[in-house]
């Protein structure tokens, strides 16, 4: 996966910034707001893009090999012919019915065109237009239809850049997780070729993204095989998300990353209406949502059989164990407080991980991190599910350092390509980055405990990097805050005698005095 602002640089960083900033200055502020309508204008023009490729086949062949999207009538509510119209004629065809076509608007035919749209158009109820002025729909219009949409890789990383743009703006920021954080957890994790993935808490779709991204990158091979593809395009990628217009833009993003039909379920994931997913997933990759809280009455009933409590930073990991096959694997963003809360419930889990399955390991990372939109603290759990235990060490890693500084701006500290690097080369950028990312020691060393149980390196519990044995975590009532278990070094700091620091004070005072003295004599 490429960070979003090294792919689209100069002349398409511009084009979306100007899309963007035209939103804002036409009376558009909120950033959802400015997505959603972005989204729907990619998706008519991907309607249209479809409709000519089936119309280019058709000549060709001679015969329609696909159904049409678009009927010769509804020809006026096609991007291509649109496009070309006067500001204000096309935005009498969004916003006023046309009588000669079924009193359909662009936006109806939109939000109707059912299964021929795709798994986006699924999640059209309640969508709507709120673009208010043709010369605004013109100017995006316009500007849309520049973008290189045709590309899998541009597209997908113009969509990642339009959306970063709601964590710059400084709201709603808590449905994106940071892409590098994203990305580390699925380098950890190694997505395989049979995996069925989820994210219960899907938001924008990013782990789903980047885990397709990962496949992509590090197995084209897998791609030659009919079953793979299947499953690829089928079964792999699952999302589960209430709110509609995350949903809208998940799937939008997903398509638009070559992953053109996800399942995404539209519910709430602890509901009692989501008692029917069990055993069904073999890697989940989750920032479920902080500090919510929920009626036992409405709370999935299996769920309060792991942990009795009203958490949903608790319930999701309860729910997360269900989902999973046995031999699941699982990444997930918990607030620090899960790690060492004292409540029945927070015990409860952390040791129903410890005991019961195979946790692995715990990545505290910095209070920074999410912001400018959280500033707390947060920690990666990475566990399997075993139902039969097998959780003998646990690895901690002190990340302090995430690439970018840890106030409200969340500049880079290092470059782009060095960021990169971290994935691509991490023992070769290590020295270059050090104290300003940590991720390439992350990876290198998951994979020294994880793969080839290298234990012996990480017994200094002084370094960011150590192991635990679960009989010392089950000691200390199974708290798992890094802090309980790491070794502060304390500097001895030696002072002068009270006697010395007593004479300097004299010096300072006489040197003091002398100055007054000089100074009166230059203003006599």
């Amino acid at each position: 996966m490429k960070l979003n602002e090294q792919m689209i640089t100069g002349e398409l960083k511009s084009s979306i910034d100007k899309i963007w900033n035209d939103f804002w200055t036409g009376g558009i502020s909120n950033p959802l707001t400015v997505i959603e309508q972005f989204t729907y204008l990619i998706f008519l023009k991907r309607l249209d893009d479809k409709q000519l490729l089936i119309e280019r086949e058709a000549n060709l062949l001679g015969v329609l090999k696909e159904k049409p999207i678009y009927t010769p009538e509804q020809a006026s509510l096609r991007w291509s012919n649109f496009k070309q119209k006067d500001p204000e004629i096309m935005f009498e065809l969004f916003t006023r019915t046309q009588r000669e076509l079924d009193d359909l608007t662009v936006f109806d035919f939109m939000k109707n065109v059912g299964k021929d749209g795709g798994v986006f158009a699924e999640y059209m109820k309640g969508a709507t237009f709120m673009i208010p002025t043709p010369k605004l729909l013109d100017k995006v219009v316009q500007q849309i239809d520049a973008l290189p949409l045709e590309n899998r890789d541009a597209k997908g990383d113009l969509y990642e850049y339009m959306l970063s743009k709601i964590a710059e703006a400084g709201t709603n920021g808590q449905f994106r997780t940071p892409r590098h954080i994203i990305r580390m957890m699925v380098e950890m994790t190694k997505p395989r070729k049979d995996d069925i993935i989820c994210d219960p808490a899907c938001g924008t779709s990013g782990f789903l993204v980047s885990s397709g991204e990962y496949i992509q990158q590090k197995h084209q091979d897998w791609f030659y095989e009919e079953d793979f593809r299947t499953h690829y395009n089928q079964k792999m990628f699952n999302g589960i998300e209430f709110d509609p217009t995350m949903l809208r833009i998940g799937s939008m993003n997903l398509q638009l990353h070559g992953i053109e039909t996800p399942i995404l379920v539209g519910k709430d994931s602890l509901s009692k209406s989501n008692g029917d997913i069990n055993d069904a997933y073999t890697l989940i990759l989750a920032n479920p949502p902080f500090k919510g809280s929920l009626d036992y009455d409405d709370v999935e009933s299996s769920l309060l059989k792991t942990t009795k409590t009203k958490k949903t930073e608790l319930l999701f990991l309860s729910l997360m164990l269900r989902m999973m096959k046995i031999g699941g694997r699982a990444a997930v963003i918990v607030p620090d407080g899960v790690l060492f809360g004292s409540s029945n419930a927070h015990k409860s889990i952390r040791k129903e991980l410890i005991e019961n399955q195979q946790l692995q390991a715990v990545v505290s990372m910095p209070g920074g991190v999410f912001k400018p939109y959280a500033g707390v603290s947060t920690a990666i759990l990475f566990f399997t599910k075993t139902n039969s235990g097998g959780t003998d060490n646990v690895w901690f890693y002190d990340m302090k350092a995430d690439g970018l500084s840890l106030d409200d701006k969340r500049n880079l500290l290092v470059t782009e390509e060095a960021l990169e690097q971290c994935f691509t080369e991490p023992e070769n950028i290590q020295e270059e980055v050090k104290g300003k990312c940590d991720i390439p020691n992350i990876l290198l060393d998951w994979e020294e405990v994880h793969e080839t149980k290298n234990h012996k390196k990480f017994q200094n519990r002084k370094s960011q990097s150590f192991i635990v044995p679960k009989t010392e975590i089950k000691e200390n009532d199974y708290d798992l805050s890094i802090n309980r278990y790491k070794e502060i070094e304390y500097e001895e700091i030696q002072y002068e005698k009270p006697e010395i620091l007593i004479e300097v004070i004299k010096q300072l005072d006489i040197e003091r005095k002398n100055s007054l003295l000089n100074l009166e004599k230059l203003l006599k």
